[in-house]
């Protein structure tokens, strides 16, 4: 048994890298600057600030351990900051080929923004604005018909301003610059592979690493370690979920046995029909109607019996058992909530399991031998019939986990569901990413736990004679 776990467990090991490299391609294509996200205050950075934060963070890395692409690109444009920088010289490279001139022109332009930058207000301040407006219009364009007219009403402003001591020269010399990148186009090289490889010192492996030492990165939102975030979250929703799932077991197990052997009697037509319609019974709905009519006196006094949403309010000192009972009477409607959904649909997986079980030859054998019925049901019938029961825990293991948005946003439970709706509305994606390896990762625990209790439940289930025998 415990080779064969041990194996699995390896076998896992690559569906979690393959994993990780969906979630960290997924992270480079989110939108926003993750410099300004770390950084910024109120979206702003000073002079010098941007390239300090990215090399602080590590955005000034390549972003993974090689590239394969066309030959016209170099293998140094990750170094270029801000992110804005580096999209349109990227642009420019795939609509050129030519980066020598690209790099020239880029270099012109810098000049030419610091130049703007440092001309007095005391000419004419609004041609200042619009000469710097235009020149960061060009900082960020790349298509050939909109950087030719930036640059015609760049090059018209500098001649007839105030100012045209100051800029006439590198704005002339910017437009020359940019009819080369024009014309010695070099569009052979984007067809060209190229292998870059540029080892471990790379973004994916410092991500990668700081996952495995419980590094999940630092907020956009609040700047506060992810994981010091996650630990609350995965707590709340930890007390929620488990303590649903195992109100649910504890009733839907009995209730599903007792259907399935008194088939088409009036309890189990009763359990039907109830589980049926607990199970149509939108969670969003019923949350909604039990924070409105159990947590207020407003329809009516004598149905106030729960307190208001959240966790309540603590007193610093407080014993363990006040704690205890406040955190407790919070919990109480949100695991309701949680386990008549969970019920319903556990106690029809057991009596459809129990009902396809003891129709089995065995059973029949078994009570032909004289055991007793509850040696038949119990040791013989029930064990077999937990294995869908089983396969349906091992998918909602994760769920356990990424909790429940509907629930905790209602509820104001400060778990991991309603931490992932905040961080998705917020852009906070250190978070919301986080969030989706753990899942991931927790899901393949859940296979795991389940390889395990089938092992338990059935010992036929081991790793030599499963493989050989085809289990």
């Amino acid at each position: 048994m415990g080779a064969y776990l041990l194996k699995r467990l390896l076998l896992f090991l690559p569906t979690l890298v393959i994993i990780s490299w969906v979630a960290f391609g997924l992270s480079l294509l989110a939108p926003g600057d993750p410099v300004i996200g770390l950084c910024a205050d109120q979206g702003i950075l000073v002079e010098g600030a941007y390239e300090r934060c990215a090399r602080e963070y590590g955005y000034d890395l390549p972003p993974f351990y090689f590239s394969l692409s066309p030959a016209a690109f170099p293998d140094t444009l990750h170094r270029i900051q801000p992110q804005y920088r580096r999209h349109m010289l990227g642009n420019l490279v795939a609509l050129t080929g030519n980066w020598p001139e690209i790099s020239r022109y880029d270099q012109q332009l810098e000049s030419l923004l610091r130049r703007a930058a440092a001309m007095p207000d005391s000419l004419n301040r609004q041609q200042k604005i619009d000469i710097n407006q235009t020149l960061r219009e060009l900082r960020t364009t790349f298509k050939p018909g909109q950087v030719d007219f930036r640059l015609a009403r760049l090059d018209s402003m500098a001649q007839f301003s105030l100012y045209q001591s100051y800029l006439s020269q590198e704005s002339g010399a910017l437009l020359q610059q940019w009819e080369l990148v024009k014309t010695q186009a070099t569009p052979i090289l984007l067809i060209r592979p190229d292998w870059k490889w540029y080892g471990t010192d790379n973004r994916y492996h410092r991500w990668m690493s700081g996952l495995v030492t419980g590094d999940f990165g630092i907020s956009f939102k609040d700047k506060r370690p992810v994981g010091s975030k996650l630990r609350p979250a995965i707590f709340w929703t930890l007390a929620l979920n488990l303590s649903a799932f195992a109100l649910a077991l504890l009733l839907a197990i009995p209730i599903g046995v007792y259907s399935a052997l008194r088939k088409g009697g009036r309890m189990d037509r009763f359990f039907t029909v109830t589980l049926f319609g607990l199970y149509s019974l939108p969670r969003f709905w019923v949350a909604t109607i039990l924070v409105i009519f159990f947590t207020s006196g407003t329809y009516a006094a004598w149905m106030d019996w729960f307190p208001s949403i959240g966790l309540g309010e603590i007193a610093s000192d407080a014993s363990g058992w006040e704690r205890f009972w406040v955190r407790t009477s919070h919990l109480l409607l949100p695991i309701l909530c949680q386990t008549y959904g969970l019920l319903a649909f556990f106690a029809r997986q057991m009596r459809g399991a129990m009902l396809e079980v003891i129709r089995q030859d065995y059973i029949r054998t078994a009570r032909a031998k004289g055991l007793k019925e509850e040696v038949v049901v119990w040791r013989h019938a029930f064990r077999n019939a937990l294995f869908p029961i089983i396969t349906v825990l091992a998918s909602l293991f994760p769920a356990s986990i990424a909790g429940s948005v509907v629930l905790e946003v209602i509820f104001a439970i400060p778990g991991m569901g309603l931490l992932t709706y905040d961080a998705i509305f917020a852009a906070d994606w250190p978070v919301v990413f986080s969030v989706l390896i753990l899942g991931a990762l927790l899901t393949m625990i859940g296979i795991w736990v389940s390889d395990f209790l089938y092992g338990i439940a059935d010992p036929r289930v081991r790793l030599g004679r499963g493989e050989k025998n085809g289990a």
